[in-house]
């Protein structure tokens, strides 16, 4: 099972990372300084160094707390003992979900994420790296079994549902006409549909008694 990191604890913490949520997603990473930040979140510059070593991590923050909330979630579902039909729908309503629910630190981190120190950005690839392998190799041991079929590899299946869901930040508002479920229940469908192993060809015998 995947290991998920503690989550953001609320109070001082929770308030820097708010103000800079917001001073990212109104002015870019780049023209926000760790003085506004400070002044934003009303706490002292101490208080943020206390917390985050530079203004980078603080950048990687924004993102982490929601890998880890997804993260946190996939562990939930794998060990529920789903079937891959319902884990597949359970793990995509939970990423759209989550999503949907820190729209703005997922909108700052697809703006912003590129900014990162290379050290921040391994980090961030190594989490999303987790979440994807675990997606795949459901995908992959439920085509071995025959359960989805093997219309696509579990790599592009994968690909198609992160794609999506990683651009939600782009289009979807929040009071739109498709709530977050809906968009997660249809993406699912999508990918369910494509997944759904063929009819058994009719026995011999079958075909002979519809004669």
């Amino acid at each position: 099972m995947l290991s998920a990191s503690p989550p953001v604890e609320s109070g001082t913490r929770g308030r820097i990372v708010a103000a800079a949520v917001a001073l990212f997603a109104e002015q870019g990473f780049d023209a926000t300084s760790v003085n506004q930040v400070v002044v934003r979140a009303q706490v002292a510059k101490g208080a943020l160094y206390h917390h985050f070593a530079s203004k980078d991590d603080l950048l990687y923050e924004v993102y982490a707390e929601l890998v880890e909330r997804q993260l946190a979630g996939l562990n939930r579902i794998v060990a529920q003992g789903l079937s891959p039909s319902e884990a597949l729908t359970a793990i995509i309503s939970d990423l759209v979900l989550t999503t949907a629910e820190r729209l703005p630190e997922a909108t700052v981190f697809f703006r912003e994420g590129h900014r990162l120190s290379d050290s921040n950005q391994q980090r961030v690839r190594r989490s999303r790296r987790a979440i994807h392998d675990a997606v795949i190799d459901l995908i992959a041991q439920a085509q071995r079994d025959g359960r989805f079929s093997r219309v696509a590899s579990p790599e592009m299946v994968a690909f198609t549902v992160f794609g999506a869901i990683n651009e939600l930040p782009i289009w979807f508002q929040p009071e739109g006409r498709k709530t977050a479920q809906d968009v997660a229940d249809e993406l699912a469908a999508l990918v369910l549909a494509g997944l759904r192993p063929p009819p058994a060809a009719p026995s011999r015998r079958a075909k002979e008694k519809a004669q």
